[in-house]
């Protein structure tokens, strides 16, 4: 795998990711701990598989330039700088939900993901629409 390569994969990390938070979402919702449990750890893993990707490829090629041209740079930016904000708020509350639930402490893990969760999903959702947008839509 080459360095170019990894837009693609973080794009597919940030896909898996949607999927598992929506099926961890789901399980709890259905009263599925276990299940829950299993798929949560699986988001937190493969997102954090994104972000060694994400920094070992912005280490290597440092920005991107975003090639659309007009009105659209307003959406593209409008969403970037949207992304880039929670997913800096997003890691500290990610920690903050996962402490208390491995302390059993379901109550403060329910007050904290309450809030985690919609952060986690728009991070995980925009980052696949920056890459259709950078890489494939306006190239």
């Amino acid at each position: 795998m080459e360095v170019t390569d990894l837009p693609s994969l973080n794009a597919t990390l940030n896909g898996v990711s949607t999927i598992l938070l929506v099926a961890g979402w789901l399980s709890i919702k259905a009263g599925k701990k276990g299940a829950h449990i299993g798929f949560m750890v699986s988001a937190l893993l493969v997102s954090a598989a994104f972000l060694t990707s994400y920094l070992i490829y912005h280490y290597h090629v440092g920005s991107f330039p975003f090639r659309g041209k007009g009105e659209i740079r307003y959406v593209y930016f409008t969403i970037l700088i949207s992304h880039i904000i929670l997913a800096i708020v997003n890691l500290p509350m990610i920690i903050m939900a996962v402490v208390p639930a491995i302390g059993r402490k379901f109550d403060k893990h329910k007050r904290i993901a309450r809030w985690t969760l919609p952060v986690w999903l728009y991070v995980s959702v925009t980052g696949v629409i920056i890459y259709f947008m950078c890489y494939i839509w306006f190239v």
